[in-house]
């Protein structure tokens, strides 16, 4: 059975798309903790991250590295954090979210309530700055 990202990597569920390349698909969170909340996932579906293979995992980082450059460019954060959770859905994936303290990682926090056009501008901002990279 296909896991809701699997649907989102086909185009059948609609996503706020930041980047894809053959392996990797990077979009933003519907249920953001904070503006920017983008999610990283192989497109080849696997449940737990670290049943990726070694190559696949490095590839992994080195695709989400660009996005949280451009994350820490257009957001007011002290970095990009990263977050592996993986309980929800069950395919593999992470978290990068503009942080500015641990607690900001904390998923058992409210999420935010974006509207569509909170979300498409949230997006263009991204895929602006990693324009310019």
């Amino acid at each position: 059975m296909s896991s809701i990202f699997s649907k989102i990597i086909a185009g059948d569920i609609p996503s706020y798309k930041i980047a894809e390349n053959e392996q990797f698909y990077a979009f933003l969170d519907i249920f953001p903790l904070v503006e920017g909340h983008t999610l990283v996932v192989p497109k080849k579906e696997t449940d737990k991250l670290f049943d990726v293979s070694d190559e696949e995992l490095a590839a992994l980082l080195v695709f989400a590295k660009p996005i949280a450059k451009a994350m820490e460019a257009v957001f007011p954060c002290d970095r990009v954090g990263i977050s592996v959770v993986g309980l929800e859905v069950p395919h593999a994936h992470v978290h990068l979210v503009p942080i500015n303290s641990a607690d900001d990682l904390n998923f058992t926090r409210p999420k935010l309530k974006l509207t569509a056009e909170q979300m498409q501008a949230t997006q263009q901002k991204i895929l602006d700055q990693l324009n310019q990279q």
